[in-house]
């Protein structure tokens, strides 16, 4: 199973974008399904170097970044790919592949997901 069906199997209110849409925190429990996806999604993120490279990806020109402009991080390349590769199954990034170079992105659902996920403590 590929990780948009799990994603889109534990969305709430059937969207289809394959990104999870969250309730605040404070407006009602999760669902089962719901608090398995945010869980995804905060443990790839409690890595300090994926944390970084999310960030690096999200605030790069387009919120696209190549492998090539986000490789130091301070952790060598095969430990890079290695986090993009669990930042990409948790589905805070897309890839795609042009020449020989690959390409991140963080879509703007992803951080919008997010957004409303923790906005409630504002």
């Amino acid at each position: 199973m590929s990780n948009t069906q799990v994603l889109a199997a534990s969305e709430p209110g059937g969207a289809t974008s394959g990104v999870p849409s969250f309730p605040p925190v404070g407006e009602r429990p999760f669902s089962a399904g719901e608090a398995e996806a945010a869980a995804r999604m905060f443990k790839a993120l409690g890595d300090p170097v994926r944390l970084r490279l999310f960030s690096l990806i999200a605030s790069h020109e387009g919120g696209e970044a190549c492998v090539c402009d986000i490789s130091d991080v301070g952790v060598a390349q095969p430990t890079v790919s290695h986090h993009l590769k669990k930042l990409k199954e948790a589905g805070l990034l897309t890839s795609e592949r042009r020449g020989t170079w690959v390409y991140y992105r963080v879509e703007a659902p992803v951080l919008a997901s997010v957004a409303r996920l923790l906005g409630h403590f504002g």
